[in-house]
């Protein structure tokens, strides 16, 4: 089936990697069942059902959610034709894991929906562009406003790096494999509603952001930062989790 590029259809055609990414999401976990982002034709669907008992496929696209349970006849799959970020995860029976080959446009709000449901999955396991791998795996000094929020939630593994090639039609950059595996949230809402306020404009002073946003004084900000041995001229990709605690605590 032709592709839908306003879709981010992007087929991956290697069994090898499939099998992998199915294998990353089964490993270790007590999880029978796989809910799976974005079926497409069923490649990778093809392998979660070889090492889990039950898959549940949501697929948007409403020409390939009719067409897949065609190609597995007697296997245990169901598949829903409906837009992920609607998706009612709440009724789902735990445990179970999540994959999927995600378009990249919608990367963010699928892992923020995910690590933020109140029914939270075993496992995660995403095939996503390599950058934005990389952006959510950054370690002190390069932290996002993402990074913040996804390692907040859960323990971030980085998998292999998939060439372009091996994709039909062939994207312009590199998909890398993520696993995140859930946790309890290592600070609150309040806090990271501060560090969205630092990443305000990530390139200007930490300082700057926090004054131009009201909350606190240039004269103020510089005294906190100083209180906690970091530089006034620090910007909040710098910062740590443990260091947006601190900050909060002192600020608000």
């Amino acid at each position: 089936m032709k592709n839908k590029k306003s879709l981010g259809q992007n087929w991956l055609k290697d069994r090898i990697i499939l099998d992998d990414i199915a294998l990353l999401a089964s490993d270790g976990v007590k999880s029978k069942t796989c809910l799976e982002i974005g079926p497409g034709l069923g490649t990778l669907t093809s392998a979660l059902l070889r090492q889990f008992e039950k898959v549940i496929a949501v697929e948007f696209d409403e020409n390939l959610a009719k067409n897949l349970p065609k190609s597995f006849p007697g296997k245990n799959l169901v598949v829903k034709n409906e837009d992920f970020l609607k998706f009612d995860m709440d009724g789902f029976e735990k445990p179970f894991v999540v994959a999927g080959n995600i378009p990249y446009y919608i990367t963010s709000p699928i892992i923020e929906k995910l690590l933020n449901s109140k029914n939270l999955p075993e496992r995660i396991v995403l095939l996503i562009q390599k950058e934005v791998a990389e952006r959510i795996s950054a370690e002190k000094g390069k932290n996002s406003l993402l990074s913040l929020l996804v390692q907040n939630r859960a323990t971030v593994t980085l998998g292999p790096v998939i060439s372009r090639e091996y994709f039909t039609p062939a994207p312009k950059v590199d998909s890398q494999i993520i696993i995140l595996d859930p946790k309890k949230p290592e600070v609150s809402e309040k806090v990271l509603n501060l560090a969205k306020i630092g990443f305000k404009m990530p390139r200007k002073k930490l300082v700057a952001n926090l004054s131009a946003s009201g909350i606190v004084s240039r004269e103020k900000a510089i005294e906190s930062l100083k209180s906690l041995h970091l530089s006034e001229n620090i910007r909040a990709e710098e910062l740590t989790l443990n260091d947006w605690q601190k900050l909060s605590d002192i600020l608000i």
